[in-house]
């Protein structure tokens, strides 16, 4: 067995919890039962790992069966990972034909290594129809990076695919084109979806999450505030009527299920000050420029604690309650009309 197969099988061991070590070598499927028997799961990992090493290469294990593991370990744990979501268009009158899972490989495969012969293409497919595709990346005259791969993760049917954040700019073109080849489309686009959480990410485009927030038209901004107006503001902030006011205002913006989980929402101000150009500060030539982040472990739920618990007023701005419906939380503000538009992929 090749060393650089080895070492990379030990360190895949190595990453995984050591309760979760039996469960995903059986998964695995590459060792036999008396061989998964012959391990001492109670041991150290590093004498674990190298126990398992040590079968792979009586098994004459190759890279495509380290990289397989690979792929059901970040598989388990996938929100260990950055991922953005993209969005595959097809020319006005092209339909897709029913999807072949051996087709899309082969015509994968076969466009990618055109592109770039060093490359280690590796699929899985699940049980929710989504293909796992691991690439790891070569040089002309280099062998592939196997500890710097890029995962993407396709629904068959659906023009979305998920991408993990680790690859370059010259790979991803060519990562394009093999998909578009494959899946039978002719252009691809960046969402401005981002998050760890690839299962939200997921149920954002597929629209599987609370659906009053997707299909809920909630009242004009002036009617919600006058609601809230005709409350007492001698009435302290306890008061009844207002609190529940403020849950009904906050339901039509969020819903009343449980929210997609999102790291962060991201907005890009750019705007022209009018100035005294004598003053030499700030002129209405060049535009000011600026990024505003909204962070937390899970944020969409975060937003929707604001106003109950005082924090904001009732309503809040659309653009803090439009991330779910608009599928996005990367966002560029203008000095057009309309408030905000798409903003532009990174480079």
């Amino acid at each position: 067995m090749d060393e650089i197969v080895a070492e990379y099988i030990r360190r895949t061991v190595l990453r995984i919890p050591h309760s979760d070590i039996g469960k995903m070598l059986t998964t695995w499927g590459f060792l036999s039962e008396s061989q998964l028997q012959s391990i001492n799961l109670n041991q150290i990992k590093e004498d674990l790992s190298q126990k398992v090493v040590q079968l792979c290469e009586k098994n004459g294990a190759t890279i495509k069966h380290a990289a397989n593991l690979d792929i059901i370990y970040n598989y388990t744990y996938r929100d260990k990972k950055n991922w953005t979501v993209y969005k595959m268009t097809t020319e006005e009158g092209d339909e897709n034909a029913i999807f072949d899972l051996v087709d899309f490989r082969k015509k994968f495969k076969t466009t990618l290594r055109l592109l770039l012969k060093n490359v280690t293409i590796t699929f899985k497919k699940y049980e929710d129809n989504s293909v796992w595709i691991r690439v790891a990346w070569g040089l002309q005259f280099k062998k592939p990076n196997q500890y710097k791969p890029t995962y993407v993760v396709y629904h068959s049917q659906t023009p979305y695919v998920f991408i993990s954040h680790s690859i370059f700019k010259s790979c991803r073109t060519m990562l394009f084109q093999a998909l578009l080849a494959a899946a039978g489309y002719s252009d691809m686009h960046e969402m401005d979806l981002r998050s760890r959480c690839l299962d939200s990410l997921k149920d954002i485009v597929f629209k599987r999450c609370n659906q009053n927030v997707e299909t809920f038209n909630p009242r004009p901004l002036q009617e919600r505030n006058s609601i809230l107006e005709k409350v007492d503001p001698r009435i302290i902030q306890e008061d009844k009527n207002k609190k529940e006011t403020i849950r009904r205002i906050n339901e039509e913006d969020f819903g009343n299920g449980p929210l997609p989980k999102l790291q962060y929402a991201q907005y890009k101000l750019e705007t022209i000050f009018k100035s005294n150009p004598e003053l030499g500060i700030l002129n209405d030539k060049e535009p000011f420029r600026c990024l505003v982040t909204f962070s937390s472990p899970h944020l969409l739920e975060a937003l929707k604690s604001l106003a109950p618990a005082g924090l904001a007023t009732a309503p809040l701005s659309r653009l803090l309650t439009c991330i779910v419906p608009d599928a996005k939380n990367s966002f560029k503000i203008t000095e057009k009309k309309g408030g905000f538009s798409h903003s532009q992929p990174d480079q």
